[in-house]
């Protein structure tokens, strides 16, 4: 039987631990066989879990001889990984486990130098944290988990059952994961990734700065067909200027960042109003329904209609 260790570390996040105890617990074979021996285990007899303490039926003894191992989040993903906890990983590692992280449980497992050099994601709101702090990894916080073979990453929260979903389907196929699936009252594929999920900040300028009388001008007139010389114009500067400015204090681009104002004014009239979406195309600036429809799915990596249906 495969055996699943979930290693609960100081801090640890009750519903990124619960996840995998529950989805792998309940997990069947087409014979009625459970398909997974789970079992929780900890540096310490007793882990903080902040609103609980709980008692680890294992110490860290209790992984090398699993299939898997799943690093849950903490909360606060800066704290130092025990060396304990990272030789065993490690060792883990060298052995062929699979190891897998949920949510903020990315950072104790980059901590540990596995991730050096690999694709991985954590919740979107730490991805520049993850990144700041471990710049051997490529984060990338729009999509839902990764996997790269032996080690897999997930984003926070409802991506831990993605990815557990995911595993399942790996081990056992499609039918076992399906069921899972249905036990967990969770489809087993969603659209999109966490772009959808994110709220793009439309004023990353400080007050006081340049470009504060600026945004506020773009934003109340997104629905507009401007270009970067309107926007030059009503800046009072040359467009190289512009252009300069923009990135020293948004950093991003004039029509980034007006593409990106759109596209959430967007979001807002797609959850608050029964409008058609090629009405809100045009509302929000967008010359045709189908340039609409593509900036849109680009920047949140799922369709209008998707949208609307998720968060309406």
């Amino acid at each position: 039987m495969h055996t699943v260790a979930v290693l609960a570390l100081e801090q640890v996040i009750p519903f990124d631990l619960s996840t995998p105890i529950e989805v792998f617990s309940r997990t069947r074979l087409p014979d009625g066989r459970p398909g997974y021996q789970v079992r929780v285990c900890a540096e310490h007899d007793e882990v903080d879990a902040g609103v609980f303490a709980l008692r680890a039926p294992w110490g860290l003894d209790g992984l090398p001889d699993a299939d898997t191992i799943i690093v849950p989040g903490v909360t606060d993903p800066t704290a130092p990984l025990s060396p304990a906890v990272r030789d065993a990983l490690r060792s883990a590692a060298a052995d062929g486990t699979r190891i897998a992280s949920i949510c903020a449980g990315t950072f104790p497992l980059a901590a540990t130098g596995l991730l050096d050099g690999l694709r991985v994601t954590t919740h979107w709101r730490a991805a520049g944290l993850l990144a700041a702090l471990h710049p051997n990894v490529d984060a990338d916080p729009d999509v839902l988990y990764v996997d790269n073979g032996q080690f897999l990453t997930s984003a926070g929260a409802a991506a831990g059952l993605d990815l557990c979903l995911h595993m399942i389907r790996r081990d056992y196929g499609s039918a076992v994961a399906a069921d899972a699936a249905r036990l967990s009252v969770m489809p087993l594929e969603r659209e999109g990734g966490q772009a959808q999920f994110i709220i793009h900040d439309h004023d990353p300028a400080p007050q006081g700065s340049e470009l504060e009388a600026l945004l506020a001008w773009l934003r109340e007139n997104l629905a507009r067909d401007l270009t970067l010389a309107d926007i030059a114009a009503q800046s009072g500067t040359s467009i190289r200027t512009l252009i300069r400015r923009f990135r020293e204090q948004t950093g991003t681009t004039p029509l980034q960042w007006l593409h990106r104002a759109r596209i959430r004014q967007a979001q807002h009239l797609l959850e608050t109003t029964e409008h058609s979406v090629e009405r809100i195309g045009g509302q929000v600036g967008f010359g045709s329904p189908t340039t609409f429809r593509d900036r849109f799915k680009r920047i949140t990596g799922v369709s209008p209609q998707t949208y609307r249906r998720t968060f309406s």
